[in-house]
């Protein structure tokens, strides 16, 4: 797979877990509970990466490239769809990534962010 690194990669960020979704054939990375990335196939089963973003910035990279897509059965302006066999760069796809992270932790309580990740407040 050519983003073999995604797993380890949203582990290693504060408070993910992940869980595989049977019915939806999918792996989801969540913050106590919240999705932020979504990882399984479209109706074709071609593999896809479906992350949360700011609409701005989704609808920005949707304009620029081909293999980033409107979410595939979710919000059309909230998520978005990375087909995992295209051509978008690797560090394109991490700051997807991270920028889902941080638009989901920031909908918690400065409380919740703080026992969540206490190295960054």
């Amino acid at each position: 797979m050519k983003y073999d690194w995604i797993d380890a990669y949203c582990l290693a960020k504060n408070g993910v877990e992940k869980d595989y979704k049977a019915e939806w054939q999918a792996t989801r990375y969540m913050i106590k509970g919240k999705m932020f990335a979504m990882q399984g196939g479209d109706k074709e089963g071609k593999p896809i990466i479906t992350v949360k973003l700011e609409p701005e910035f989704g609808t920005l990279l949707r304009n620029q490239y081909k293999d980033i897509t409107a979410g595939y059965y979710m919000n059309k302006e909230h998520w978005n769809s990375l087909y995992l066999d295209g051509e978008v760069p690797d560090d394109v796809l991490r700051d997807m990534l991270d920028q889902a992270h941080r638009l989901v932790l920031s909908g918690f309580s400065k409380k919740a962010q703080k026992e969540i990740c206490p190295e960054e407040n």
